[in-house]
């Protein structure tokens, strides 16, 4: 089906498509409730414990079987119906929310209900990361809006980042936590629903015959073997590693640094997600994944920047400006890598490689967010951020010296996708 039309009809194009209409719809609901939840429970740590450390070991919690169980995962991804699959995940993370809802309302909440509870979502995110990543191309008839379709993700989540935390931060004021975990158990229904009603095609899955250990070591020799997937997932890496590390420390930043309380942090996050949201619908404008090789640097350097310049920072107005820079950033870095990576992967090994994207973005930041928990601790807030928006700097210039050798080796695709003509510098 062709792409149609121009102006805001071209900039959402995705949405012409029915399944992914209600997916957009669905997800965008729960992922407000999953951002109230996720800054929420960073303030009820914070305010029970007074603890960096702890906010850290919570973060690390929620995201250590991501990085271990996600390669699994990915071989589930490429052999199982995917929607199923979601329907499952998305029904144990409104469990999970609504026991955090009755804990908390009742009072009898303690740090190690919500040490478990994290390792207990983050063990349904490590199947739904890659299985949910892997399932837009499954929403999207035509290839070509592949890239839009994932900016227009991007949207969506950081929209919700927007909204989430701010929400969050006037209910904690004026409610406390526990409505805002019963308000994300509840937004779980808006997904289920969304998914139920799809009529997706079935997938022709020819690997299934195949020992499960076969299709993991066949799905990271291909993830690895490739120099531009290899590259820029481990380059991600690096950058979820030290640059999401901010997250698990505003509050810290809200009430000690810039001595704010839960407003200011909510103000803090509503920031990070306008940048994030510009930077989505920036890409969501475009017409093409070429040129987004460049993204690929700019955009952690953006990234690197902001964290310093934050870091340094004592007045709310600065902060918040450079909060728009950090998010704009990370969704620039990490929506480019996730386009250029699903349109040159090869179909029945998507899941796989998405798997390991999900290790990059997520796992990574699961140690990430315990070093800078612990950096936080002996050497402050303000210094840790600045470590990590300097080693992101460096990072980038890394991958500058690598750029021309992707450039190189994914142009044969992109000509064979019809992306580009015989033209040798394309993918800049």
């Amino acid at each position: 089906m062709p792409t149609p039309g121009t102006g805001l009809k071209f900039l959402l194009r995705a949405l012409h498509y029915r399944n992914y209409r209600l997916f957009f719809g669905g997800q965008g609901i729960s992922l407000i409730g999953t951002w109230m939840q996720q800054i929420t429970m960073s303030w009820l740590v914070y305010r029970l414990t007074g603890s960096p450390f702890l906010l850290g070991l919570i973060g690390f919690s929620g995201q250590i079987p991501t990085f271990v169980l996600a390669p699994f995962a990915g071989v589930f991804a490429d052999r199982f119906d995917r929607r199923r699959t979601l329907v499952l995940t998305q029904a144990l993370s409104m469990l999970q929310a609504l026991i955090l809802a009755v804990l908390t309302f009742t009072g009898f909440v303690a740090v190690w209900h919500l040490v478990a509870l994290s390792l207990f979502i983050g063990l349904v995110n490590a199947l739904d990361i890659p299985v949910r990543q892997s399932f837009v191309i499954d929403l999207v008839e035509n290839k070509k809006d592949l890239g839009n379709a994932i900016a227009l993700n991007s949207v969506m989540f950081n929209g919700a980042r927007l909204l989430g935390p701010s929400i969050a931060g006037v209910l904690i004021g004026l409610f406390g936590e526990a409505v805002c975990f019963l308000l994300n158990g509840i937004s779980y229904f808006a997904i289920v629903i969304a998914l139920l009603a799809m009529n997706v095609r079935p997938r022709v899955i020819e690997s299934s015959g195949q020992p499960f250990l076969h299709g993991l070591a066949e799905g990271a020799r291909y993830t690895f073997g490739f120099p531009p997937i290899r590259d820029i997932i481990l380059f991600l890496g690096l950058v979820s590693f030290m640059g999401t590390s901010y997250l698990v420390l505003m509050p810290v930043f809200a009430r000690d640094i810039l001595h704010g309380g839960a407003y200011a942090l909510g103000f803090l996050m509503g920031a990070t997600g306008i940048g994030a949201l510009v930077g989505a619908v920036f890409l969501a404008s475009r017409r093409s994944v070429r040129g987004l090789g460049r993204f690929l640097v700019i955009a952690p350097m953006i990234l690197g920047v902001s964290l310093v310049v934050f870091s340094f920072s004592r007045y709310m107005a600065l902060s918040l400006v450079m909060m728009l820079g950090a998010g704009f950033g990370m969704i620039v870095h990490m929506a480019s890598s996730n386009t250029v990576l699903q349109t040159i992967v090869e179909e029945d090994k998507r899941g796989r490689m998405m798997s390991f994207y999900a290790m990059a973005f997520m796992g990574m930041a699961t140690f990430g967010s315990l070093l800078a928990g612990s950096l936080a601790q002996s050497l402050g807030a303000p210094a840790t951020l600045t470590i990590c928006g300097l080693i992101c700097c460096a990072g980038a210039l890394v991958f500058l010296t690598r750029l021309p050798r992707i450039r190189k080796l994914i142009r044969p695709i992109y000509i064979q996708l019809g992306i580009i003509r015989e033209m040798p510098s394309e993918i800049r």
